[in-house]
């Protein structure tokens, strides 16, 4: 019997809904294979945590984590509390004190999903982003003086570290060598951040020395949503700064049909540390309860979660039956135009992972 440990930490919004069915989908695919378990143990860490204690997650809470093979992460951010409480207090401090220094976002149009995009459908659209995940723009330096005076000054500074933008460049580079067009764009912002991203652009290319197989190319993040938008078959693989990958992720699905749809792998791929897998599309307050969250990108996150522990023919039985969902308009969420709800997609996709329904 082959048995993952998983941290499961549903915390804020939608976050409990999708987590629920996550842990639903990976008792099927347990019960599907016979020979493969799943021991879930929850953290109810969060916003209400945090209106209790006062913090989003206790002082030994990445000890508790550590012993674990993967973490399950829901969503986090709540409307009482500031985001930048909920966020530096339980998301960020996970991926940074596990140096989970490469978030990959993968986005593809899946069938029966339509784009926003004219004449572009399944296979058009097919990419893996890379988000450098431990620094830069969210390093988490800088500060606030003279606060609540006229001369008040906040400082925010992005931190770019040579060991830092190696390490996530030759990830890059070896994803789009194993993906079958051998092609990695560099985003960049060079010509107005003359020092970090200048550094960003030259290790590109010392890196892209060690890859003489993969064709690479370099586009201003300014450029790119207008690349992603009006030339999507011009990508393959990306690569982006912290700050610029979290926002060209968020367009990269809404190209590709809905942000629910959207997947994340927050990994440490030395695997010193446990690695986190969660939806991008945050809490959503406006449906939080109402029962019609879409949960695919949850489904699809654990998919990530199954190949990073090796299961790989878990992960395509489930992305199966992910594509079989979305390519039936009874069970598109009201994000896919539709009427589903959160329980009937989830009923479905158990269904086609057991082989009936």
């Amino acid at each position: 019997m082959r048995t993952y440990s998983i941290a499961a930490i549903p915390a804020d919004g939608i976050g409990p809904e999708v987590i629920s069915s996550g842990v639903r989908v990976l008792e099927a695919l347990a019960q599907r294979a016979g020979d493969l378990a799943f021991t879930v143990k929850t953290f109810d860490w969060g916003s209400d945590y945090y209106k209790k204690h006062g913090v989003m997650m206790p002082a030994d809470g990445l000890a508790a984590l550590k012993k674990f093979d993967a973490i399950y992460f829901g969503a986090v951010g709540a409307p009482d509390v500031p985001d930048h409480i909920t966020l530096w207090g339980l998301r960020l401090p996970i991926c940074q004190g596990f140096d989970q220094y490469a978030n990959v976002r993968p986005t593809r149009i899946l069938p029966g999903v339509a784009s926003p995009l004219r004449n572009v459908g399944v296979g058009d659209l097919d990419w893996v982003i890379v988000r450098e995940n431990s620094e830069g723009e969210y390093a988490g330096c800088g500060g606030r003086a003279h606060k609540g005076l006229p001369e008040e000054v906040g400082t925010e500074v992005a931190i770019f570290t040579r060991t830092g933008v190696s390490r996530i460049m030759r990830y890059a580079f070896k994803l789009a060598q194993s993906r079958s067009r051998k092609f990695l764009t560099v985003v960049t912002k060079s010509n107005a951040q003359r020092h970090g991203m200048v550094m960003w652009d030259e290790i590109a290319g010392e890196v892209a020395r060690e890859f003489p197989d993969v064709t690479w190319d370099k586009t201003l993040v300014d450029a790119m949503t207008v690349r992603m938008t009006l030339h999507p078959k011009s990508l393959d693989t990306i690569v982006a700064t912290n700050l610029h990958a979290d926002i060209l992720s968020d367009l990269a699905a809404a190209l590709a049909g809905s942000i629910g749809l959207a997947p994340t792998a927050n990994l440490n791929p030395e695997r010193r540390f446990p690695s986190m897998f969660e939806p991008i599309h945050g809490s959503a307050f406006d449906i939080t309860g109402k029962g019609i969250a879409n949960p695919l990108a949850t489904f699809w996150s654990a998919v990530m979660l199954l190949d990073h522990v090796g299961e790989g023919a878990a992960a395509r039985a489930l992305m199966a039956a992910i594509e079989r969902a979305a390519a039936d308009p009874a069970l598109h969420t009201p994000d896919l135009g539709g009427y589903a709800t959160t329980r009937g997609v989830t009923d479905a996709v158990i269904g086609f992972i057991r082989g009936h329904a």
